[in-house]
């Protein structure tokens, strides 16, 4: 399959998403809990009606995303934005079940609008608990963080027509960092969940890798609905198409420096943003660590940025032009952030469904990039 389709393109393989749709569910058979696609890692809405088959609705981050879910799945919509705009706001509402502030000045501007339309509030709070290790810009509760109401600033004589709480700490983790979070939110709002309908616990949870502890996270569930009389709602996006997709790209060239460099026609700027931001090695098929294997390589793109670097991969054997690389785990984040700076194209997406068969979804030209600006 991946040595006939043009490249770049992304490859999203339908019966690796539905194995990872299947294990969401069991946790939400065995549970009760809602889980909702978190839309802002993947938001392939041709699929919708298929994970829809699975999950309890999307969550957003703002109008668009709004809309999207709204009309390509058209189940429970929940949105959190750390800043409503007055232009935006009613077209939002209109569209969400569950409206998330992250601010009680927010929550006064907007608190009777929301009522009227008869739609639920939530705040989101900041338990100051972080779990994760060295990657500030995806910790919520990172010092001076902006996402969440931390509990002194917390007014607890302003909570007429919430219904609910939400928090967001975790990135790529596991149960155990889940369960250390929920200690820090009842010590904190503990007095506030008791008076709550609902709780949601956020994305980053990891429930679909190998190494998940599941029955870590549903005893959480179940201690939240069993102490608080809570309904729980998850909101993972990564889990939901986690290694359910391909970058497939090829070695235009190979230049010579201090180490070989294959110039691919892909671009970490462009279609794997993540890699120079976070930083995040992307994995590639049938490669080691450089110098594990016996021949090691730069993999760069055509762009004019020196840094649109992808990472140093070692093969067994040496590459030629024309060899066709796959990049694993391509599915989350890539598609929703990728742009075309330096005019680079964006690729193609693909569906290669559990037949066999493979469905072109979108293509992109020259009127994507020209339309933009």
């Amino acid at each position: 399959m991946f040595s006939k389709v043009q490249t770049p393109c992304y490859i999203i393989d339908e019966e690796k998403l539905i194995k990872n749709l299947e294990i969401l569910k069991g946790v939400q058979d065995r549970t009760g809990c809602k889980i909702l696609l978190a839309q802002k890692a993947f938001s392939c809405y041709h699929l919708y009606k298929l994970i829809g088959e699975y999950l309890s609705g999307t969550a957003c981050s703002g109008l668009f995303e709004a809309r999207l879910g709204f009309e390509e799945m058209g189940k429970e919509n929940h949105v959190f934005c750390a800043g409503y705009r007055e232009n935006e706001i009613d077209e939002i509402i209109s569209y969400c079940d569950d409206i998330i502030f992250n601010s009680f000045a927010q929550l006064d501007k907007y608190r009777d609008r929301v009522l009227g339309a008869g739609k639920k509030i939530g705040l989101r709070i900041n338990p100051e608990c972080s779990t994760q290790d060295g990657h500030e810009i995806y910790d919520p509760c990172s010092p001076k963080s902006r996402l969440g109401i931390i509990n002194r600033n917390f007014d607890r004589e302003n909570l007429y027509g919430v219904t609910g709480l939400h928090f967001h700490t975790l990135c790529e983790q596991n149960s155990d960092d889940l369960e250390k979070t929920l200690d820090a939110v009842e010590e904190k709002f503990g007095d506030v969940l008791n008076n709550m309908q609902w709780v949601n616990f956020g994305g980053g949870h990891h429930i679909t890798r190998e190494d998940y502890d599941i029955p870590r996270l549903e005893r959480c569930i179940r201690h939240i609905q069993e102490k608080y009389g809570l309904e729980v709602y998850i909101e993972p996006g990564e889990a939901v198409a986690l290694n359910a997709g391909y970058l497939v790209t090829e070695v235009l060239d190979i230049v010579r420096n201090d180490i070989p460099i294959a110039i691919l026609d892909c671009s970490a700027s462009c279609h794997m943003p993540d890699v120079l931001e976070m930083p995040y090695r992307p994995p590639l098929r049938n490669s080691g660590k450089p110098y594990e294997k016996n021949y090691t390589y730069r993999l760069g793109s055509q762009t004019c940025l020196a840094g649109d670097v992808i990472g140093e991969y070692s093969f067994d054997r040496p590459l030629e032009i024309g060899d066709i690389l796959i990049f694993e785990d391509m599915a989350i984040y890539s598609m929703v952030k990728n742009n075309t700076f330096n005019g680079m194209a964006l690729p193609a997406i693909l569906l290669y469904r559990k037949d066999g068969s493979v469905e072109t979804l979108r293509k992109f030209g020259y009127s994507d990039f020209k339309e933009r600006l």
